[in-house]
């Protein structure tokens, strides 16, 4: 594969001061290197391997293991099903390279390397051909419950099980292709539908509500709170999710429910279809 066209990421050096890391310059110093591995990805196409280190390796365990006790219950069974799958186990970090393997064997889905946080148009469009970009970096050793931002964990716990689903990564291919397309208020109600689906999103299993977003099922606190009374659980249309705002930096007050990820497919393809879109 080429190289593709620039991306616009943020300074991966510059850590805000409540950030776990930002007073520590080894972590910093690999965070840094590890993530240079997606600038040479975007030249060459060959994604490189990342050997973590035995403190890398434990705060995956850390994390993985407590979040895997607290998925048993809250998490949706295709997802966990989907899991098991593709072996995301405390174990050991899993590579790119050998989850792109089995995803290819799913549906076609790829993980790709990316620096850290990217404007949005940018990483929603990748999504129309089936790439999700990824950072390969993890979290502080010192916070393993805690990230301000997607790392390892958060990419391949919460987003790379859900894309073995047929229905589940077509709908998001669609939004990838929307994005692609669309500008202004559209690009806007877009990104929020992403938001309260991909990232957020509750599903209705059997009668009880479950998990499915990657934001919900990497966050211990996020996963603890969308079930308690403090959270308005509404049953999904695509038109009320693209609408909210979002704040990153809180707790959802509002948050939406889907019948199936076949539904969800059907409606946000009315949705992009009625906003002028040809997707």
């Amino acid at each position: 594969m080429n190289s593709s066209k620039d991306q616009a990421v943020e300074d991966i050096t510059l850590l805000e001061l409540e950030h776990p890391g930002a007073n520590d310059p080894a972590y910093r110093r690999r965070r840094a290197a590890i993530a240079a591995h997606a600038a040479t990805f975007r030249s060459t196409g060959e994604i490189a391997d990342v050997e973590y280190s035995p403190e890398e390796t434990e705060t995956w365990r850390t994390a993985v293991s407590r979040l895997q006790e607290i998925h048993a219950a809250k998490a949706s069974g295709r997802y966990l099903r989907a899991a098991k799958n593709l072996s995301i186990t405390p174990e050991r970090i899993p590579q790119l390279s050998e989850l792109n393997a089995q995803l290819a064997a799913a549906g076609g889905f790829r993980l790709a390397p990316v620096e850290g946080l990217i404007d949005g148009k940018t990483f929603l469009s990748k999504l129309a051909n089936g790439t999700m970009l990824c950072t390969q970096y993890i979290r502080h050793a010192s916070r393993p419950e805690y990230t301000p931002e997607p790392d390892v964990i958060h990419e391949l716990v919460g987003h790379a099980p859900t894309f073995t689903d047929p229905d589940f990564a077509a709908m998001t291919r669609l939004i990838g292709r929307a994005a692609d397309s669309a500008e202004g208020d559209a690009l806007e109600a877009i990104k929020r539908l992403y938001w309260f689906t991909v990232e957020f999103g509750l599903i209705r299993e059997q009668g009880e509500i479950k998990a499915f977003g990657a934001g919900l099922l990497s966050s211990f606190g996020e996963l603890g709170h969308c079930f308690t009374s403090e959270v308005e659980r509404r049953e999904f249309t695509a038109a009320d999710a693209g609408a909210p705002a979002f704040d990153y930096s809180a707790m959802q007050p509002t948050l939406f429910v889907i019948p199936s990820f076949a539904a969800l497919r059907r409606s946000v393809d009315g949705f992009v279809r009625g906003l002028g879109i040809d997707a």
